[in-house]
This record gives structure tokens, C-alpha cells and sequence, in this order.
């Protein structure tokens, strides 16, 4: 492991691999593009929505500004997001090329073609409207990393029904709030999933949610996967596949304004209450299939694409699924974890299908590292062109590894830095064309405006600062769910409406390379999922022996960040005290909301106004030497207690 504990500088850059010629071939191109985008921005993206996107109606009108920052792009054209994925492929002859290659953690395969996704779809958009489901109802999809939940997804944007995914493993309570949040009338769901050789009950978790609420499902409709044992309700319960088996495999696309609602994913906000992130149809659209091109070089005829995260995340919806099927290309969804049956098995999945463009998580990356070189050294990984990181700043020693561990130092690696709320990639390199920096995800991509600015909004050329986007782009999300107000506090207040605040820190170097520095707000970024720091802290408090909860990020090697919750109790700490408020808060958001670390205390470190001192507990849970001003402090003995005490 040697080539991952020399000591590496920040300046180091590999040219990208010779000889080969991407879809932006070169830094000129790409600069090119870029001054054009600056000179004849509308024009522009008039000519990429009419050559990308396959129109019922043609728009007229390319940005419409006037509600700003509430933005509409092509508000005048109709179109249909799944015709865009299926029919016009089938249409043009592509058929029989495969659309989805499923592996199941237990080995089984399954290869789907367009013609049959297309059908399948088409049943589940007949199904949805005999349910009585109409354009601009919501679903809730509740399901694990299988065909049906692409299958889901594309028949709500058939039929105009707006869709929302949630992450399989979050708890019935969290469902329970965004079906509660989102208004839905209909669940779909599986009787389970596989997660490391057993069975995730996912049906039980639907059930428990709608005995505590939830007054606006009329049906639930399940997947039988996993052979899992679950209740039915005559009068709410259908199953999937007998649904599906009475109807017609032809369904008439509903053709949506661009600006029709497509999806309403939930991310994690800094204030409790989880956003309900809203994108629209053809500007997402036309970025997922944009960036698809230009940074994975995606070349549909030959490449085996495969972006390894669940669809109940922004990062499946655009790259696992509605990218990919936009480019008429081939993704792979595999239903598993990373580790299972052994640290191999991602790579065995790499080589058994020839994958030829892999794109996951500095986290997995970190894990495989731990468990050697041995387990992807046991499979041919010749068929690799490209490698792609998510979800966080990759740290350069991970980096290193991935590249020459996995690629073999012949694979370009596309860093991508974006968010929920942009829909696509925003910062990244072209991988046939960027010189690349290990840890960097190196320049905007041509028509995004990024910058790094200071508190008062002035540019940052090089050094430390705020992210902002300085001009809107179609795949920017239109508002939060039912709280414009909200939108706007979050991601328009901070300058005064003129640039939308990413909530990350970044520098730029001389070469003005982006570097990632993370999140300014309480957001915590754990592998790769952003969760709030205000969810977790309301959880512990919702259990009765908790009187007071702050919970911060302290960094780790594998995750990233990992989560640090100091407890204030109502009564003392009994040994298995930790452990049973971990177990709360994964069932009252998921486990991926765990605290790693529970330090308990008798008060919190606050200042005479009461406010918690969050910068001095992050240098507790980091075990960092305390050198900033504590003079506000109102207790200086807290401190001292709680870097002693540590459940």
C-alpha cells in the first residue's frame, strides 16, 4: 500500500490519458464553450434543449426571469420525460439494446431492453391511472435498488404524476413525514430488500407509517421481491405485478409544460424540518443528459455505465437512472452493499459486466482501500475506461488509489461536485480534456457561473470562501415544496437575491481549480448523504431521559464525517444508555442518522445569551486543542467535562 502514505501535494496534476478524443476533445473546446455560454447565454441553451430534447410542442421563450428566483425555462414547449428516456430509442431502432442490467445481492441477473422497459412502464402508468392517480398527484416510491423502482419513476412522468423517492432504509417515521409533507395518494413499496445476506422489511415500515397519519393514501401498491411476509388491507393493499399483469403495455404519453413538477426529493436542511427539494421536467432533463456527455464522456453504443447509488438519493435519480435512459445507454443498479459476500464485489460486478464507466463515493473508495489491494487485483478490470467520485471531497491519498489501484493510471477520475438542489453536476472535470488534480473537482462546467466570494459577495480569485452560483441554469431546483418563503431564506437571502448560496466552502488555486472545502451551515455530510444536524438533535430530545442534545461532525477517515451527539440527561446515564438512544435515532430517521460518538454532560457549552458554543464542541469531537476565544463561555468547567466523558 505503498502508493498511498507518500506524502502528496496539492499541486500535482496528471494530464488527461493521450490519444483519445472525448465529447469536449480539448481545453480549447471547452473554453470556447464557456465564452460563448458568457456572450450568448440564451442562444446557447436554446440550441442544446432543441437538439437534446425530443419536443410535442416547441418552446419560444428559452429564461423567463421575471419572478425571480423563482426561474422558468422553455415554460412554453411540451414534452414527456419518459418518451425522452423510451420511446423515442425504440422508435430509432434501439430496441433490443439492453436498458438496465439488475445483479441482486444473491447473484441473480437480469438484463432489460428498451422495447421492454418501455412496456413495463407503460403497465405501471395504466395501473397508476386506474388508481385514480392524475397529473400533479404525488407518489411516494419506497423501495429498494430494483428495476420496479425505475419502472415506478418513469411511469409517474408518463402520466404527469409528480414523483418522490425515499431511501429504503430511512424509518417509518421519516416516510411518514414526507408522505405527510407532499400531500400523496398513493405509496409503492416492495415486501423487502437484500442488505448483507438478509431481508430489509420495507412493507412493515409503510404500514407502520400510515397507522400514524398519512390521512391522504388511498392505496398502497407492492412489489413481491423478496419473499418477505407482509400484511395486506383489502380496501388499501394491491399487488404490483397482478396490477400490471391486467393491463395494456401501450399508454399514451401525457405531454407536460417544461415547467410540469417532476420529482420532490427531501434533503436534509439545517432548521429540522427536511426540504422538500422540487425539480421540473425538461431543464433537469436536459443536464442529466448534458452531463451524462460531458463529464462521463458517455458514449452510448459502447459503454456500460455504472453509478453505484440508490435511487432514493438525488445521485440515482440523474445518474442511475433518468441520465443514462436520456442518452439511450446502459446503467447497471445493483441491489447490495459494497461489502457483500466480500470486499470484492464491487470489482467482480466491474469485470462480470464489462462496466466501462464506474462512478461511486469517496466513502466506498475508503473502505475498499482498508480491506487491500487483493480483492480488486483478483478481477480484470481492463474493460474500465473512466472512474468517477460523489458525494463529497475525495481526499487526495483515496484518490491516488483509485487511480492507480483501479485504473490501472490509464482511467481519467471525474470529481463532481453538486448537490440535491442543482440536479446535476456543476463543478467537474471533462475527463478527456482536463488536467486533473488529485482532491479537486477543478472547473465549472461550460454555462455554470461559479465563484468563490467573501461574506459581503465579493470574488475570492484565489483563497478561501463561500460557493455561489452567480447565474441560473435549467436544472436548478424551483423552491422547496410548500414553503417558498423558505426557498428563498435558504438559498437566496444570504446576498440579497443576486447569487444562490451553495452552503459549501471552497478556495480556488492559481490555476483556478475549485477545491471543496465543505459545509458552512449544520449540515453534516456523512458518507456522501447530507443529514441535519437539527433532525438528529430532535430525535435524542424526543426520548424521555434526554432534556438537551447538540450534535456535530468530527471528521473520519471512512465516512467523511461522522456524527458527534452531546447529551444533556434528565436523569443519570445507565450503561446501555448510549446504545438505546442510537437505536432511537435510527428509528426515528434511519441508521444512517446513528451518532457515532454519544458524549454526555451535565449542561452544554453555551454563551450568557444562551446560544450553544457549536465551534468549540467540533473541536471536541475531534479531538482538537481548544485555541478560539471562550471568553463568552458561560460555564468554563463544561468543557473540561465533556472531553473526559465519552460513551
Amino acid at each position: 500500500m505503498s502508493h498511498i502514505t507518500t506524502i502528496l501535494e496539492e499541486n500535482r496534476t496528471f494530464p488527461p490519458p493521450a490519444g483519445v478524443r472525448g465529447n469536449i476533445a480539448s481545453l480549447d473546446e471547452y473554453h470556447a464553450l464557456c465564452a460563448r455560454f458568457q456572450t450568448e447565454p440564451e442562444a446557447t441553451w436554446r440550441e442544446l434543449a432543441e437538439a437534446q430534447l425530443r419536443w410535442d410542442q416547441p418552446f419560444t421563450r428559452v429564461l423567463n426571469r421575471e419572478r425571480a428566483p423563482f426561474f422558468r425555462w422553455f415554460e412554453d414547449g411540451r414534452l414527456n420525460l419518459s418518451v425522452n428516456c423510451l420511446d423515442r430509442h425504440v422508435e430509432d431502432g434501439l430496441g433490443e439494446r439492453t436498458a438496465i442490467i439488475w445483479e441482486g445481492e444473491a447473484g441473480e441477473v437480469r438484463h432489460i431492453s428498451y422495447s421492454q422497459l418501455l412496456a413495463d412502464v407503460c403497465r405501471a402508468a395504466n395501473a397508476l391511472k386506474r388508481l385514480g392517480i392524475e397529473a400533479g398527484d404525488r407518489v411516494i416510491i419506497y423501495m429498494p435498488m430494483i428495476p420496479e423502482a425505475a419502472v415506478a419513476m418513469l411511469a409517474c412522468s408518463r402520466i404527469g404524476a409528480i414523483h418522490s423517492v425515499v431511501f429504503g432504509a430511512f424509518s417509518p417515521q421519516a416516510l411518514r413525514d414526507r408522505i405527510e409533507d407532499t400531500g400523496a395518494r398513493l405509496v409503492i413499496t416492495a415486501d423487502g430488500g437484500a442488505r448483507r445476506g438478509g431481508i430489509h422489511a420495507l412493507k412493515p415500515n409503510v404500514d407502520t407509517a400510515l397507522q400514524q397519519g398519512c390521512q391522504t393514501v388511498e392505496h398502497v401498491l407492492t412489489v413481491r421481491h423478496a419473499d418477505n411476509p407482509i400484511d395486506t388491507d383489502p380496501a388499501r393493499d394491491i399487488d404490483w405485478h397482478t396490477a400490471l399483469a391486467a393491463e395494456s403495455d401501450k399508454c399514451e404519453p401525457l405531454m407536460v409544460e417544461s415547467e410540469h413538477p417532476l420529482f420532490i426529493l427531501y434533503t436534509s436542511g439545517s432548521t429540522g424540518k427536511p426540504k422538500g427539494i422540487l425539480h421540473t421536467t425538461a431543464g433537469y432533463l436536459l443536464w442529466a443528459k448534458l452531463t451524462m456527455q460531458w463529464s462521463f464522456d458517455f458514449q452510448p453504443a459502447r459503454d456500460i455505465f455504472w453509478c453505484t447509488a440508490d435511487v432514493g438519493w438525488i445521485t440515482g435519480h440523474t445518474y442511475s437512472v433518468y441520465g443514462p435512459l436520456a442518452c439511450g445507454g446502459t446503467t447497471v443498479m445493483y441491489e447490495g452493499v459494497p461489502t457483500y459476500p466480500d470486499a470484492g464485489r464491487l470489482w467482480k460486478i466491474c469485470a462480470d459486466h464489462r462496466i466501462t464507466l464506474f462512478y461511486t463515493a469517496p466513502t466506498a473508495i475508503r473502505a475498499l482501500i482498508k480491506a487491500g489491494d487483493q480483492w480488486p487485483n483478483r478481477h480484470d478490470l481492463s474493460s474500465l475506461r473512466l472512474l468517477g467520485t460523489v458525494g463529497e471531497p475525495i481526499n487526495p491519498e483515496a484518490w491516488i488509489w483509485y487511480h492507480t489501484v483501479i485504473g490501472k493510471e490509464r482511467c481519467p477520475i471525474v470529481d463532481t461536485w453538486w448537490q440535491t438542489e442543482t440536479g446535476g453536476h456543476m463543478i467537474a472535470p471533462l475527463p478527456f480534456a482536463t488536467p486533473t488534480k488529485p482532491g479537486s473537482a477543478t472547473l465549472p462546467l461550460p454555462g455554470i457561473d461559479a465563484a468563490v466570494v467573501d461574506e459581503h459577495g465579493d470574488e475570492v480569485t484565489e483563497g478561501g470562501g463561500l460557493l455561489v452560483l452567480r447565474q441560473p441554469f435549467p436544472s436548478m431546483l424551483r423552491g422547496i415544496w410548500g414553503d417558498d418563503q423558505r426557498y428563498i431564506d435558504t438559498y437566496w437571502h444570504k446576498f440579497d437575491g443576486k447569487y444562490y448560496f451553495a452552503g459549501d466552502g471552497a478556495r480556488r488555486d492559481a490555476d483556478g481549480y475549485f477545491w471543496i472545502m465543505g459545509r458552512v451551515d449544520d449540515v453534516l455530510n456523512v458518507s456522501g448523504h447530507r443529514l441535519g444536524t437539527m433532525e438528529i438533535e430532535s430525535a435524542l430530545v424526543s426520548h424521555p431521559a434526554v432534556a438537551e442534545a447538540a450534535v456535530v461532525g468530527r471528521p473520519d477517515e471512512i465516512k467523511g464525517e461522522a456524527i458527534c451527539a452531546f447529551v444533556v440527561l434528565k436523569q443519570d446515564a445507565d450503561a446501555q444508555l448510549a446504545d438505546t438512544l442510537r437505536q432511537h435515532v435510527s428509528q426515528e430517521i434511519g441508521a444512517i442518522a446513528k451518532p457515532d460518538d454519544i458524549r454526555f454532560a451535565d449542561s452544554l457549552p453555551k454563551t450568557r445569551s444562551g446560544k450553544i458554543m457549536r465551534r468549540l464542541l467540533r473541536d471536541i469531537a475531534a479531538g482538537r486543542e481548544i485555541t478560539s476565544d471562550t471568553s463568552t463561555l458561560e460555564d468554563q468547567q463544561v468543557v473540561a467535562q465533556l472531553q473526559q466523558n465519552r460513551a
